[in-house]
């Protein structure tokens, strides 16, 4: 049977365009405001159910809908219910400090993992970031160790999680993309991402399906699910076009497509590379009282007698927008939150006031875990691909493991 392209109506993933305003969403480039249910139609992905999210573990990134579309969603949530291998693939661009936006995939990973033992691979793209950032190796390399001790003190279970760096772990990344790129063509590279600077970021495709597919590669064939800003969904449909091609013992990969926490600016995407400020999860508690009070933008009125008789706006309101999301976990609780300050009850001030308080907290508890860490080496040898590991892959992936000289 003939597998459907899904990258054959692809080039809207380049650059949509929105009835009233443009917007553009690729893996390198989110500008302007954007049409998530419109994104849907163009990338081909379908919206999560009611059913779907009740069957997912229970987080507020899924149940206020975040992660609000998928692809192959119900094959993996059956082999979750089942107790059947699956896993969870959600990865790091290491070119500067971690934010907030940058972690909150890797703690819903983490919920998935401990409540249905989900095994978690965390691949960091450091040859990606170097062909795509004005920077060096040696920078880079800072980065990258700088973003792993970020995902050692989230806390995954070491018996369930592989963390891959590119350049370290070449061995097997390189020889599974090299495979994988035979069925790359230039004129699919183009469709989904537009021109590429140099040849490398025209390969990189190649090295990301070779991310998506080695939970199976190790493991065997099994259900695996992406969770992913719906920027990076791109790599997800070229991933599964492969997959669709190759003669390899796997599953195309299935993804969770989420919304973008906004920047503090306003709608939009949380950058750590733009203007806009963004919230390391090094920042201390007045650096995050001051970025929120000074930056953070709000629904409120011009003057507080205007909001106390008219009250504010929650849908616009970027404090509120960050509870919504990920930092007040009751819905009763972020409801009346929000109908006091639809009533004028509560001012923009005593709405920022708390969500300082909420991620001041959440950084505290991830910032005391990140300094119990050890060494870098010996803290990350428990994650990485063991030599047995490594070795399946290759066989999987029909690559030789040896060279006969």
């Amino acid at each position: 049977m003939t597998e459907p392209n899904e990258t054959a109506n692809s080039t809207a993933s380049t650059e949509s365009t929105s009835t009233a305003d443009e917007f553009t969403v690729t893996p390198y480039a989110v500008e302007g405001e954007i049409d998530y249910e419109k994104l849907l139609e163009q990338f081909g992905a379908e919206p999560l159910t009611d059913e779907q999210i009740a069957r997912f573990p229970d987080h507020p990134l899924l149940r206020r809908r975040t992660f609000y579309a998928g692809r192959d969603v119900d094959d993996y949530l059956e082999a979750a219910d089942s107790g059947a291998p699956h896993a969870i693939v959600t990865g790091r661009g290491p070119s500067g400090p971690m934010h907030l936006g940058h972690v909150l995939p890797l703690y819903l990973a983490k919920r998935f993992q401990r409540e249905t033992e989900a095994t978690v691979y965390i691949p960091l793209s450091d040859d990606e970031k170097f062909l795509a950032k004005d920077q060096s190796f040696d920078a880079i390399g800072e980065h990258t160790r700088d973003n792993l001790r970020d995902i050692l003190a989230v806390g995954f279970d070491p018996e369930r999680t592989r963390i891959v760096v590119d350049t370290a772990d070449a061995d097997v990344i390189y020889p599974i993309a090299v495979r994988l790129a035979k069925h790359l063509t230039p004129a699919t590279i183009e469709a989904v991402y537009g021109d590429q600077d140099t040849v490398g970021l025209q390969f990189y495709p190649a090295v990301q399906a070779a991310h998506l597919l080695l939970p199976q590669l190790v493991d065997g064939r099994q259900p695996t699910l992406v969770p992913i800003a719906i920027d990076q969904d791109p790599h997800v449909r070229v991933c599964r076009d492969i997959a669709a091609k190759e003669a390899l013992p796997v599953k195309k990969p299935g993804a969770l497509l989420g919304r973008f926490l906004p920047s503090l600016e306003g709608p939009g995407k949380m950058s750590s590379s733009g203007d806009a400020p963004s919230i390391e999860l090094t920042a201390d508690s007045e650096t995050v009282a001051e970025t929120i009070r000074t930056h953070a933008y709000t629904g409120g009125r011009a003057t507080i007698e205007d909001h106390r008789e008219n009250g504010g706006d929650p849908t616009v309101d970027v404090p509120f927008q960050y509870l919504r999301y990920f930092f007040e976990p009751d819905d009763a609780e972020l409801e009346h939150i929000a109908a006091d300050y639809r009533s004028g009850t509560l001012l923009s001030g005593e709405l920022k006031e708390i969500v300082i308080e909420r991620i001041t907290e959440f950084l505290a508890d991830h910032q005391r875990r990140r300094a119990e860490l050890g060494s870098l080496e010996a803290e990350l040898e428990p994650y990485r691909l063991t030599e047995r590991e490594r070795q399946r892959a290759l066989e999987r992936a029909g690559v030789p493991t040896g060279l006969e000289m």
